[in-house]
């Protein structure tokens, strides 16, 4: 984890998920935190947890301009400045595919997911000039660079998202403002429940659940956890991070270095899959073979 001391950020989407882990460690780090969030309750209680003196909470709809422009007045109001920006806020998209998407949906997914970190980019920048320089950080995924992940509108607002990111870090290098995007893999957090249709509280509790079971879909062994992106966040803003701008990190526990028979011994693989032989059955194959040799 870099050293955050003495640094003012602002995370939206702050007040549950990979947002919350962000607030924890950042305070963590030493940072005092501006915590943008649509969930009122959830989002007093960082405050009190924290003390106001570390921590605001400040209700935000991140595709609603002037909400947004208040995390940054109150970030200067109460703290001074600004050098960190994590653009985090968003959920799953809407889920449906090309056929069936209407352009309402798709244009809402658009300004929660991508045009929300233009605006916040955009409006980070006289803060951060005013400090020398600063860490933008928005929140893209693995759906940003391959298919099958997350639904079509999702997963193309990641994908600009990923290239924003290394355009800004281009144009805003000459105010030394860093700009990276973090790519996680399958998580545990409430956004899957939420994308169903579930409660927060049941979107909650199916989170619980992924993170039990979802260890089986990636080589790491384990589900990836907020924190898992909350630390490199952390990292990618603080100054031990100043010669890296324009990247894309993932973070992923492995999930894309190949398809499963590249790391799963269990699995056939889609040639076997298609001759209908098991990866028990292709074993077996091959002992006979070397007998026979």
């Amino acid at each position: 984890m870099g050293d955050l001391s003495g640094k003012t950020a602002i995370i939206t989407g702050a007040a549950s998920g990979i947002g919350l882990a962000g607030v924890e460690v950042f305070v963590e780090a030493g940072a005092r935190v501006i915590a943008g969030d649509l969930q009122d309750d959830k989002g007093k209680a960082l405050e009190t947890r924290f003390g106001a003196d570390t921590v605001r909470y400040v209700h935000c709809d991140v595709t609603k301009r002037d909400e947004f422009e208040a995390l940054f007045k109150t970030a200067e109001e109460a703290f001074g400045g600004l050098d960190i920006l994590w653009n985090n806020a968003g959920h799953g998209g809407t889920p449906t595919g090309v056929e069936d998407l209407d352009e309402a949906g798709f244009s809402a997914t658009v300004d929660l997911l991508l045009k929300s970190v233009f605006v916040g980019t955009k409006l980070a920048v006289p803060y951060m000039k005013k400090r020398g320089g600063g860490s933008v950080v928005n929140t893209s995924s693995i759906s940003a660079i391959s298919a099958g992940y997350a639904p079509i509108t999702y997963s193309v607002c990641k994908k600009g998202v990923a290239h924003f990111s290394k355009l800004a870090a281009a144009e805003l290098s000459k105010y030394r403002i860093r700009v990276n995007a973090i790519l996680p893999g399958f998580i545990a957090t409430s956004i899957f429940g939420s994308s169903l249709g579930l409660s927060r509280e049941q979107a909650d509790q199916m989170a619980a659940m992924i993170e039990q079971q979802g260890g089986k879909m990636q080589p790491a062994g384990r589900t990836g956890l907020p924190s898992d992106i909350a630390e490199m966040a952390a990292f990618l803003a603080s100054d031990k991070a100043e010669f890296m701008t324009g990247g894309e990190f993932l973070v992923d526990g492995g999930m894309t270095v190949g398809p499963r028979h590249s790391w799963d011994e269990s699995d056939a693989g889609p040639l076997l899959d298609a001759l209908g032989i098991s990866a028990e059955q292709a074993e077996q194959m091959r002992q006979a073979m070397l007998a026979e040799d």
